[in-house]
C-alpha cells in the first residue's frame, strides 16, 4: 500500500488580462525563469518547457522575472496566491524551499541536485500517492496543497492572519509530490467534488486532519457530504 508522507503549487494567481489570451506558451528557461509574451527574453528564450499558465510554471518551480510581479490590486476580500505568501519559503534559510524539501523528504531513492550547492533537486524517485505512478524527474512534479489554498480561503482563511495562511501553504503535511496532470485536474476542488484514483480514504483522512488542525469551517451539508465520502471510502 502506498503511504502519504507526512511533508504542499499551489496555485498562483497574477493579472491574467493579458494571459488569459496569450496564444504563445509560456517559457521556463533552463534558469528557471517563467517568461510570457511581455517577457523581454521571450523570443530569446530558446530552450525551454512550455506551460499554458504562469501559475503552472511557478508551481513547477519556476520564478518570476525581477520585472513581474503579482497584482496588487486585489481586495482585500478577494482571494489571491500572494495572500498566502510569496511562493514557496525558505524558512530555515538553507536554500532549500519548501517545495524542494517536500521532493527531497518523499523521494524513494536519494536525490540529485541541479548544482553542487544542492538548492534546487533535478530527479529522483517519487510514487504518486494519487495513482500510484513513478517519476524520475522533479519538473514533472507539482507539489499538490491537499486542502487547496484557494479552498482554504472560502471556508475561513480569509480571516486569518497572514502569518497562518502562509504556514498551511508551507506545511509539510499539505503538501504531495504528484503528477502535474492530476492536480491540474483537482484545482480548487474540495472532498465533495475531486477524488484522486487512488488511495481515496487515505487522500480523504488527510485532508479532514489539515482542515480541522486549521479550523477550516464547513457547512452542515457538506459535513454530511464529508462523512458519507468517509463511510463509502473508509467504511
Amino acid at each position: 500500500m502506498i503511504k502519504f508522507s507526512a511533508v504542499l503549487p499551489v496555485s498562483i494567481l497574477f493579472i491574467f488580462s493579458t494571459l488569459s489570451h496569450a496564444s504563445l506558451p509560456i517559457k521556463k528557461s533552463s534558469s528557471g525563469i517563467c517568461h510570457d509574451e511581455s517577457s523581454g527574453s521571450y523570443e530569446r528564450t530558446q530552450k525551454y518547457t512550455a506551460f499554458d499558465s504562469i501559475p503552472h510554471c511557478v508551481e513547477s518551480g519556476g520564478r518570476l522575472p525581477k520585472n513581474m510581479k503579482a497584482s496588487s490590486s486585489q481586495s482585500a476580500n478577494k482571494y489571491s496566491r500572494s495572500q498566502f505568501g510569496s511562493g514557496w519559503s525558505d524558512s530555515d534559510k538553507d536554500c532549500q524551499n519548501s517545495r524542494m524539501e517536500a521532493l527531497i523528504s518523499q523521494s524513494l531513492a536519494p536525490v540529485h541536485f541541479k548544482t553542487g550547492k544542492e538548492c534546487m533537486v533535478k530527479s529522483g524517485r517519487w510514487n504518486s500517492p494519487y495513482s500510484g505512478k513513478t517519476i524520475y524527474k522533479a519538473s514533472d512534479i507539482d507539489i499538490d496543497h491537499v486542502v487547496p489554498l484557494k479552498w482554504a480561503w472560502d471556508h475561513g482563511a480569509n480571516q486569518w492572519p497572514k502569518e497562518k495562511r502562509v504556514q498551511i501553504a508551507n506545511d509539510p503535511a499539505n503538501l504531495l509530490s504528484v503528477e502535474a496532470s492530476l492536480n491540474r485536474q483537482k484545482g480548487a476542488k474540495g472532498l465533495d467534488e475531486w477524488l484522486p484514483p487512488k488511495n481515496q480514504c487515505q487522500y480523504i483522512a488527510r485532508f479532514e486532519r489539515i482542515r480541522i488542525t486549521y479550523g477550516l469551517d464547513v457547512s452542515a451539508s457538506k459535513e454530511k457530504a464529508f462523512n458519507k465520502m468517509k463511510d463509502r471510502y473508509c467504511g
